[in-house]
């Protein structure tokens, strides 16, 4: 049962402490990855366009080292506060996130704090290396990020184990139900079943409509243990129980 739950819904169901459950649906390496290119590529914009104002700005007076200074400082500040700021915020994603749909959020689903942005952000030292060039001064390459991104299931970096967060997308476009009809009669399974398995069950009535028949086969194999068979039985067997599940517990 547990893996037919897992082929029939893609979101990753939490369940919080209160019992409530919460459903996230995690963002890949391959939109992070285009979306850290936007933010990266912004920063670069802002760093050109204050060090051309800072150096006009020192070629007409004295404070040629001022202006190095200032430029020195907004380089600290968008390199290393600029996601801080931008996933702290109300939005809880840079600019680049907002453009790829995303959001950063705790594991839990709430938004992420101060300290956590902070955390996930400053870690992404570690989860650039290895680096090409003079250590952390060179070009990264999100090797050990990436790694640790394929490597767990929530596609958490170093910096979101670390701080405990996510990255989902921001709007889940809700998945279409179309209930097939009810069998004939409803039928009480035989074996007690966990609530990941009810939800499972459940599913799969409300979403039988959109699959081809042997598509419900397949699925409905999976559970043959609580069914007690295989093929057209078991899709009937399953659409009885979750009929009982919904209607006549």
């Amino acid at each position: 049962m547990e893996e037919s739950a897992g082929r029939i819904d893609t979101l990753q169901a939490i369940e919080l402490a209160e019992g409530v459950e919460v459903r996230l649906r995690i963002a890949g390496p391959l939109l992070r990855g285009m979306a850290l290119l936007i933010d990266t590529g912004l920063q670069l914009v802002i760093l050109i366009v204050a060090a051309m104002i800072l150096g006009i700005l020192g070629m007409m007076g004295p404070g040629g080292n001022v202006a190095d200074g200032i430029l020195k400082l907004a380089s600290f500040f968008t390199w290393w506060w600029f996601p801080v700021f931008f996933e702290a915020s109300r939005w809880g994603a840079t600019p680049g996130k907002r453009a790829m749909g995303l959001r950063v959020v705790q594991t839990s689903g709430a938004p992420i704090t101060f300290s956590q942005a902070v955390v996930r952000c400053f870690l992404r030292v570690a989860d650039g290396m290895p680096y090409l060039g003079a250590g952390i001064m060179g070009m990264p390459t999100m090797g050990f990020g990436l790694a640790c991104c394929l490597a767990t299931k929530r596609f958490q970096r170093l910096g979101d184990l670390a701080a405990g967060t996510v990255v989902v997308y921001d709007k889940v476009i809700p998945e279409p139900s179309v209930p097939a009809p009810p069998p004939m009669a409803a039928a009480r399974p035989t074996v007690p079943l966990r609530p990941e398995e009810i939800r499972a069950v459940v599913a799969f009535r409300e979403r039988a409509g959109l699959w081809s028949e042997g598509r419900r086969a397949e699925i409905s194999d999976h559970a043959s243990e609580l069914t007690g068979g295989k093929g057209a039985t078991g899709v009937s067997r399953m659409m009885a129980i979750a009929h009982w599940l919904q209607e006549k517990r």
